[in-house]
């Protein structure tokens, strides 16, 4: 805790103090808290910390008090309840768009809002992870950048990058730039993406996380007719894996036991029509791609693609050229 000299900061100190050494399993006594204000060049007497609390609780804090021998104060209300920050450092252990050395971070950043007893506990937490993080610190400040463009209604341009086999990051189109009208953020299969609207092409998204060198433009944003803002929340329903794809309406035939799976991915509101033998149909639309096969064949055969005709022919062709790929 820095050093503050005089007794005006002698409040701002005692609430420092509780926040820090205190919690409800741990409390603090007078003589504690005026041995800690001693070190801080605060000199106090026990009436005076007496009169501080009831003002600090008057001015909203909420300070318990455990009477009797061995009790003493600790502040009850916190910006962040202990589960609630347990909640939040999981959440970012888990995010994969993070990296490593922002989790350390953010996780240090929020045990500020505990207690040093607390903080320990969420600290233990940061080496439990074993998720691979990406290695793109620049996320945080192109997410900002899109999101001041999308505020100021502007242009970026930006170099859109791959991995390549060197494991390094290459531009695509020879390293010419992208410029495009951003209209929406979403976060979708633990990444950022960028909706957006480029000339020629339409409506697009791109991983926040392969953009490099974004740069604002003061041309203004165009696509606003083919932008719908109600429709954001349902973009990615119909994609695996954000693999853009024409929608189509398929029907799935499965087993009875795969309602959870189909409803955990296409959500309550599908249509479910049960069959005799003890299965059911689902519809939906789905982009149909790739990453929609291999979600399909995941299911060991317990989901089928019953139609329409031409998607059942495609999703045949890909099995087949897999087979031959493999030698079969």
């Amino acid at each position: 805790m820095a050093r503050i000299e005089g007794q005006k900061a002698k409040l701002l100190l005692l609430l420092r103090i509780l926040a820090r050494y205190t919690d409800e399993d741990h409390w603090i006594t007078v003589p504690r808290i005026l041995e800690l204000l001693g070190a801080e060049g605060v000199n106090a007497e026990r009436k005076s910390v007496y009169a501080d609390i009831e003002t600090l609780r008057e001015l909203g804090c909420d300070i318990a008090q455990q009477k009797g021998r061995g009790g003493g104060y600790w502040l009850a209300g916190r910006t962040f309840q202990l589960p609630e920050l347990k909640l939040l450092v999981d959440t970012v252990q888990a995010s994969k768009f993070i990296t490593q050395k922002k989790s350390e971070q953010l996780i240090k950043t929020l045990s500020n809002f505990a207690s040093e007893y607390q903080a320990r506990d969420l600290k233990r937490q940061v080496f439990a992870s074993s998720r691979i993080k990406t290695m793109n610190e620049s996320i945080y400040y192109n997410v900002d950048a899109l999101h001041r463009a999308i505020a100021e209604n502007r242009q970026v341009r930006f170099v859109y990058q791959d991995w390549t086999l060197e494991k390094k990051k290459a531009a695509r189109r020879g390293g010419g730039a992208y410029t495009v009208s951003p209209w929406a953020l979403l976060f979708e299969d633990e990444n950022y993406y960028l909706v957006a609207y480029e000339e020629n092409r339409g409506l697009r998204h791109y991983r926040v996380d392969k953009m490099a060198s974004i740069s604002l433009l003061e041309a203004g944003r165009l696509g606003g007719t083919e932008y719908d803002p109600n429709s954001m929340r349902d973009y990615a329903k119909p994609m695996f894996s954000m693999f853009g794809a024409p929608v189509q309406r398929v029907e799935l035939a499965c087993d009875a036991g795969m309602i959870g799976p189909m409803l955990d991915r296409f959500g309550v509101e599908a249509t479910v029509v049960p069959q005799p033998g003890g299965g059911f149909t689902l519809y939906a639309d789905v982009a149909v791609s790739p990453p929609f096969f291999g979600w399909v064949c995941g299911f060991g055969g317990k989901v089928r693609i019953a139609g329409p005709d031409p998607v059942r022919r495609e999703f045949l062709a890909a099995l087949e050229r897999i087979r031959t790929a493999h030698g079969e």
